[in-house]
Order: C-alpha cells, then structure tokens, then sequence
C-alpha cells in the first residue's frame, strides 16, 4: 500500500540526522551486541527493545521513508543512544554487514508477497537465511512473527532448507503461548491480535554457539 508523505518529512530527517545509519563504506564493527529488525514499520517493537535493553545496540530497517521517519522521530524522542535507523531497503545483507557482526535478527509481519513468482523476495526465502547465516555471530538466532498463517507454513519449509531446524522457540498463538510474557508488540500484531487473529511466532539460531 502506498504511504501518504509526512508533512514536513526533509525536516524530520534533518533534525534526525544522528539516528540514521548509512550504508558504511568500511564494514562495520560494534561495541555492542548488535540487533537487526528487517522490516521495522514506526518502531514501536524496536525502540521498546532498545529501552528495556541499554546493554544492546539495535539497528531499525525500513526503507519506506514516510514510515522510517516515524521510528526516528521516536529514537529522538526518546533520546536513545543505543539505535539507528537504516532509511533504505535491505536486499543483500552481506553488502551491510560482514561476517559474524548481528547477535540476532527480528523479522516481524512482513510483507507476505503472495504470489508464487514472487516468492524470492519474502525475507525468510532460502537464499536470504544463507546470508543472514553468514553475518551472524556464533549463537545468533533469528526471531520471526507473522499473522499470515501461509507464510508462516512456506517459512518452515524454507527453514528446514537452510538447514535452521528443529526450532529454539515454536508456537502458533503466541498471545496465548508460554513466550507471552516477554514478547514486545508492534503495531500490526496489536491491530489484528486484538481483532482476535493468532499470532505465529518461530526462534531458530542462526550459527551454533562456539
């Protein structure tokens, strides 16, 4: 769906400008455990996680400008120090990141791309977990949320290719699951789950534990 343009966008951006995060030019290194969501909507599941975790440091994608701008009006806000936000759109992370650099990913309601042909650009296809294998550290994992109950069954088959299973967590009503209590909503999750749609939710590590 296309985003109707913030009012007074290049100005947010401008007054923004230290939350961002360009696309480096050298790869990369953190002095802290470093998180990835893929995806991030307003950012209201990321900067919740940067709040309640200051040992982390979080890295915000959305390349939806009129969007990304509202995650960083909230890192502003909120005066975090611990995330950025990456204002374009991932489509091969090893050009991003090196190898073991991200302590984990998060890939939270995503666009489902329905149709068959499009299936190499839904973010759990195979040849993507191959490269988010390569930039996480040893012990990484990758968190994934979707209400959309297809998806969520072609992303298992799309695991168990990238050879990611059996999982760490598994559930397909998260809401009402044992991870309930420590699960940060976004937007989205709080919109459908509310109307009474389940929640699937799936943690598979990324790279074994040295």
């Amino acid at each position: 769906m296309r985003q109707r343009r913030v009012k007074n966008r290049d100005s947010i951006l401008t007054t923004c400008q230290d939350y961002k995060y360009e696309k480096p030019q050298e790869k990369p290194i953190f002095d802290k455990p470093t998180f990835l969501e893929i995806g991030s909507g307003k950012g209201q599941f990321l900067t919740q996680q940067a709040l309640a975790n200051p040992e982390n440091f979080y890295l915000a994608c959305e390349g939806g400008l009129n969007i990304s701008v509202r995650i960083l009006q909230k890192a502003e806000e909120l005066q975090l120090q611990n995330l950025k936000v990456i204002t374009e759109y991932i489509t091969v992370p090893t050009d991003w990141f090196a190898p073991d650099t991200l302590a984990g990913i998060y890939i939270n309601f995503c666009d489902p791309w329905p149709k068959d042909r499009h299936a190499h650009r839904r973010l759990t296809y195979r040849k993507l977990l191959e490269q988010y294998k390569v930039i996480a550290k040893p012990g990484a994992c990758l968190e994934f949320k979707t209400d959309n109950d297809q998806l969520f069954e072609w992303s298992l088959e799309e695991f168990e290719a990238a050879g990611l299973m059996p999982p760490e967590e598994f559930t397909r009503d998260l809401w009402n699951s044992e991870f309930a209590e420590k699960n940060i909503h976004t937007e989205y999750e709080d919109k459908f789950g509310m109307n009474g749609k389940t929640i699937n939710y799936i943690k598979v590590k990324l790279k074994a534990d040295l």
